[in-house]
């Protein structure tokens, strides 16, 4: 599956500066959050997929980026594709491997500020049993009070794996080695 595509924390309606560090769950109720995936078919086309059941839970401070972490929780069996029997072989042991491995993890070791709202998620990622160092490349989108009463956080992010290093060898083709992820999460504050 090509690019881990990870860390979009949607915003909400109104924009304002945060003065101190403070903890967020992703909304994943209100559908305000994202794990997607793509993939080359053979080189010809793209297969476009998300997980449909996720959780997670971060902390950010724009005083101290630094700070800041993440942590992600997917079910793998939710897999969604968009095709009942391709979503099934990709939960089999050739893909995903769902009967043994049904969670796949990233959790941030460090954060890297860039340029403007521009930064590096750098942190261990685990799939198929397997955990290897990724780093994601993220964006703030923005963060401010809800209509709610609630205050929010968004962020997207990208990056991609290769699908051998996390022991799939399954794959159709070179062209089908590398899935980019995008993740977009909105959380919202404890």
């Amino acid at each position: 599956m090509k690019k881990f595509v990870f860390a979009s924390l949607v915003a909400s309606m109104f924009v304002a500066p945060m003065t101190q560090a403070a903890d967020y769950v992703i909304d994943t109720q209100g559908a305000h959050a994202f794990v997607q995936f793509k993939v080359s078919h053979l080189g010809y086309s793209w297969l476009h997929g998300r997980f449909n059941t996720f959780s997670g839970t971060f902390s950010y401070d724009d005083k101290d980026l630094a700070a800041s972490k993440i942590q992600l929780e997917i079910d793998t069996k939710s897999v969604d594709s968009n095709h009942a029997e391709r979503d099934k072989h990709l939960r089999s042991a050739d893909f995903l491997n769902v009967d043994k491995h049904d969670k796949a993890t990233f959790v941030s070791s460090k954060v890297v500020a860039k340029d403007g709202a521009n930064f590096d998620l750098m942190g261990k990622f685990t799939l198929n049993g397997v955990t290897k160092e990724i780093t994601i490349a993220a964006t703030k989108t923005g963060e401010g009070k809800d209509p709610w009463g609630g205050y929010r956080a968004g962020f997207e992010g990208k990056t991609s794996i290769n699908l051998s290093d996390y022991g799939i060898k399954n794959i159709l083709g070179p062209a089908s080695e590398t899935v980019q992820l995008d993740l977009v999460v909105e959380g919202v504050r404890k």
